[in-house]
């Protein structure tokens, strides 16, 4: 196809949004070009994520980091939402990096900052701040990075753990629910209930303890959204789960295709609450986003699916910086205590990227008590892509998550510590 003009491309996202479109050839048309727009990031965005774990090397604290192309239906509602032009949209592509506390988002962005200035091609751009306050409209919190790469404008989310868990639970939410409360659907008591809780994780992460009032506020409102949201008409899912075979499928089949960054097409049924498939797909971004685009019409969200491209070195990664996308864990109530959420986000992100790969390696072969494996062998052949393997596998030493041989110096897994391990992974 041609070079794309911006007047094309913004008359095909009114086309897409707006249905303003002369007839059916038209509107065929215009959808190949929005299509191909939104191809024209994958490239940029994958250099952009690769580099950014290049520069954040020498970072040394924990994070997780993932990508993912934005959606057709998400930029479609965005389009109609804001009123905006197909071309001012800033987070076609996006990063995300999630880090343990809110003082590192900033010690991790400073970071970046500095090592971007050695980088001809990273271009931040400005940012955007949400989390002392919180977004007016749902109390989203998390750090916005605009980096420009080729012309294509790209947004990098950076959040801390709470800030993350919060936007999983509203999303895990969502799935049940079946309004999409980041984007404001749905009973505004709902999208109150988790202004309320960001305020209240803001308040924890600050290290203050939340007020009585905050606390009966929110359980207030979660005993009457749940109500709500039980007696909703769509997608009633209160039964799906996390299957973790499907897990360790995944980490085998990226096993098999190699280093680098990996494309996965994710397959999510809204009416179900789970996904009915994750593939591999091409590195390569023609062939990516052709996938991408088939599978999106064998799939239409206007039925309930949910389809979508993230890329990441490490599926384990997206495990965590996309957990919802996994299924919902089971529980008793929809919505979580502050106790249980307090909970769930303490056990988030406590070893690094580093760490979670030398785990499982040594998961996958087995390598528990007095079965062990040579630290040369682990360090320079089947951890070799580990760039921070030496503090990597100190702290999972000091996590008491390893044994040393005192025979032959070789390392294993510590079998006492196998659920903890079994949970990172």
């Amino acid at each position: 196809m041609a070079a794309l003009s911006k007047s094309k491309v913004d008359k095909a996202g009114l086309a897409l949004s707006k249905d303003k479109f002369k007839d059916e050839i038209d509107f065929i048309e215009l959808e190949d070009v929005f299509d191909e727009y939104r191809k024209a990031h994958l490239q940029p965005l994958t250099e952009t994520t690769l580099e950014i774990q290049r520069l954040l090397t020498g970072y040394g604290g924990p994070y997780y980091i993932a990508q993912r192309l934005k959606r057709k239906p998400q930029i479609i509602r965005k389009l109609q939402r804001l009123s905006v032009r197909l071309t001012q949209l800033q987070d076609i592509g996006g990063c995300r990096i999630i880090v343990q506390k809110n003082k590192d988002v900033d010690a991790l962005f400073e970071y970046l900052k500095s090592e971007s200035d050695k980088s001809a091609s990273l271009n931040i751009i400005r940012t955007t701040d949400y989390r002392e306050k919180g977004r007016d409209d749902t109390g989203y919190r998390a750090l916005h990075i605009m980096l420009e790469r080729d012309g294509r404008s790209l947004e990098l989310q950076v959040r801390s753990r709470i800030q993350h868990y919060w936007a999983e639970s509203i999303e895990r939410t969502s799935v049940i629910y079946g309004y999409h409360l980041k984007e404001k659907e749905g009973d505004p008591e709902i999208i109150e209930y988790f202004k309320v809780l960001s305020d209240v994780f803001y308040e924890i992460e600050a290290g203050r303890e939340p007020s009585v009032a905050h606390k009966l506020s929110i359980d207030s409102l979660r005993n009457s959204c749940e109500t709500i949201i039980k007696s909703s008409d769509r997608h009633k899912v209160f039964d799906s789960f996390v299957n973790e075979d499907i897990i360790k499928t995944l980490v085998e089949k990226e096993s098999r295709s190699g280093k680098g960054m990996n494309n996965w097409i994710l397959v999510f049924d809204w009416n179900q609450g789970s996904f009915l498939t994750w593939d591999i797909v091409s590195r390569d971004p023609d062939p990516a986003v052709k996938s991408y685009i088939d599978y999106e019409n064998q799939y239409p969200a206007d039925q309930g699916y949910e389809v979508v491209l993230i890329g990441s070195s490490e599926v384990l990664t997206v495990r965590q910086t996309h957990s919802h996308y996994f299924g919902i864990e089971t529980y008793t109530n929809i919505l979580e205590s502050l106790d249980s959420s307090i909970v769930g986000f303490t056990r988030k992100i406590d070893i690094d990227v580093g760490s979670r790969q030398i785990l499982a390696c040594l998961h996958r072969r087995h390598c528990w008590g007095k079965k062990t494996i040579q630290l040369d062998t682990l360090k320079n052949h089947l951890c070799k892509g580990v760039i921070t393997f030496d503090s990597s596998l100190k702290a999972l030493s000091d996590k008491d998550l390893l044994l040393t041989s005192t025979l032959n110096g070789g390392v294993s897994l510590n079998i006492r510590m196998k659920p903890q391990i079994e949970q990172y992974l």
